[in-house]
């Protein structure tokens, strides 16, 4: 992954907690640099109930847009601006989501409920069950373990979602670590993930340093307040869009599949340095 241009942002005061360092930025900015034990990452928040949450996939010709440019331009056509953009979870080949999702209110792909193994038996991240669904309604935030997620609908208990990604595995679940998750593990990548925290408040996060899930996971409960998080991915695969801080990241694989976007309606400019 590839970060365009120089971070830029104002420094109005700093805070220090026992587990997490943070700066803290203007009111009208989601986006700030964050550091939890030592490891640099950026969390963006939102209110859902105050703020045009949205997720995006294809275009008006039914293409992927695979770069946060592509997606600016589409949204600045229509008199409005991409306040931060970041990739929704893991993607095919295609760049197609290769879970459910859901976008306005629409059914586009169903939930994946498979358990594939690589050759060496390794199970990929995707499917390291439980893994989960964050979504939208009316009542804001959430996420749920795939399955609870499946049988509340199924149970009719509440309306179809106006968007909704599948991902895996879950990161924090009730307050508690996805039992899988190894402390020290030498497994370390730039990560990406949601959780939905206090006051559901939704909080996106990306990793600037290679992190395990084990710590990335803590970033959410510990430091977040998060008491559910979904992993959504790793590596090259992890994008940010944040004119704030002067990112328009690139994907090494040609292109991002479905994204989370913060949309203004007002259509206020704001463009990182391409």
């Amino acid at each position: 992954m590839e970060a365009i241009g120089l971070r830029r942002f104002w420094l109005l005061a700093t805070g220090f907690c026992a587990l997490g360092t943070f700066v803290e930025r203007a009111e009208s900015a989601p986006c700030e640099s964050w550091t939890f034990e030592g490891s640099r990452y950026v969390v963006c928040t939102v209110e859902p109930d105050k703020a045009n949450l949205r997720l995006f996939w294809k275009n008006s010709v039914g293409e992927p847009y695979r770069s946060f440019s592509n997606l600016a331009e589409a949204v600045s056509a229509k008199g409005e601006t991409l306040v931060f953009a970041m990739n929704a979870g893991m993607y095919s080949d295609a760049y197609a989501p290769i879970g459910l999702y859901i976008e306005d209110s629409q059914d586009l792909l169903p939930a994946n409920t498979s358990d594939p193994k690589t050759s060496s038996g390794v199970i990929p991240n995707f499917y390291k069950k439980p893994n989960g669904v964050f979504f939208l309604d009316q009542d804001g935030g959430h996420i749920l373990p795939t399955e609870k997620f499946l049988a509340r609908r199924l149970n009719n208990r509440q309306k179809t979602p106006r968007f909704a990604t599948q991902s895996g595995p879950m990161l924090v679940i009730g307050g508690k670590l996805h039992p899988a998750l190894i402390k020290g593990s030498t497994d370390r990548t730039r990560r990406s993930g949601v959780g939905v925290c206090s006051a559901g408040r939704v909080r996106f996060a990306v990793s600037d340093d290679d992190v395990n899930f084990h710590d990335f996971a803590r970033l959410f409960r510990d430091d977040l307040k998060c008491p559910n998080a979904l992993f959504l991915d790793g590596g090259n695969g992890v994008g940010l869009y944040s004119p704030d801080l002067d990112r328009n990241d690139r994907s090494w694989h040609g292109g991002y599949g479905p994204m989370f976007a913060l949309v203004d309606a007002t259509g206020n400019e704001a463009k990182p340095r391409d």
